[in-house]
């Protein structure tokens, strides 16, 4: 798949020279809980500069602007087996509640105050997922609807219609893949079928700033 025709591209191997730094640096975050919103730690920050691979392929995506502004280390295993059915990402995060025209409505996930967007702010996003364990498709890969990021903000109810529509592919990965993709392309993620360890570190990255004193929390 290509980024600019099915809104997800593969990057084989980017950060396997990495991956031991990447590994030791996520090691300390909790593992209890399904996705652990990392806020406030220099040591993934320093791993998401703009001039390391990871920026890098941001930057090619959006410009030499990007930055992360949201991260999340999904552990999945035989104790965290979880699935995730069909839908789109929707919210961003930010330091504080400022009311602003066309953001709403707001929420809090793990502490950290979340809202959703204009739509056209979160199109102009990238989710980038490093990948830290194999992936294959027992192991309950990442999947999307390609192209599906084309479709603008898709209510609940045709999320089945429009995956039907665009159809669907399996992330597979090995450790030190990067999978790049637009963030509101349409995703799941089904329960392992043989579960083993499967983390990885999700980032979202833009190029924008937030209106009327609203600031991104970064990570």
């Amino acid at each position: 798949m290509r980024y600019a025709v099915d809104g997800a591209e593969q990057f084989a191997g980017a950060v396997a020279a990495d991956l031991p730094v990447i590994v030791a640096t996520v090691a300390t975050l909790p593992t209890d809980r399904a996705g652990i919103r990392i806020a406030g730690n220099a040591a993934v920050r320093s791993l998401l500069q703009p001039d390391g691979t990871i920026g890098t392929i941001a930057s090619a995506a959006l410009g030499a602007a990007a930055r992360p502004v949201r991260a999340v280390l999904y552990d999945k295993s035989a104790a965290m087996n979880w699935a995730l059915g069909w839908h789109q990402d929707r919210t961003i995060c930010v330091r504080e509640r400022i009311d602003v025209a066309g953001f709403g409505p707001w929420t809090f996930k793990s502490g950290l105050q979340h809202v959703e967007p204009p739509f056209d702010l979160f199109a102009s996003m990238v989710t980038l997922r490093i990948h830290l364990d194999p992936v294959d498709a027992e192991n309950a890969p990442l999947l999307i609807a390609p192209g599906s990021h084309r479709a603008g903000r898709v209510p609940v109810e045709a999320i089945a219609t429009t995956v039907l529509h665009y159809g669907i592919s399996a992330c597979l990965a090995e450790a030190g893949d990067i999978w790049l993709y637009a963030t509101p392309i349409l995703h799941a993620s089904d329960a392992a079928v043989r579960p083993r360890r499967r983390r990885v570190l999700q980032v979202d990255f833009t190029a924008q700033s937030l209106p009327g004193g609203l600031e991104w929390l970064g990570v």
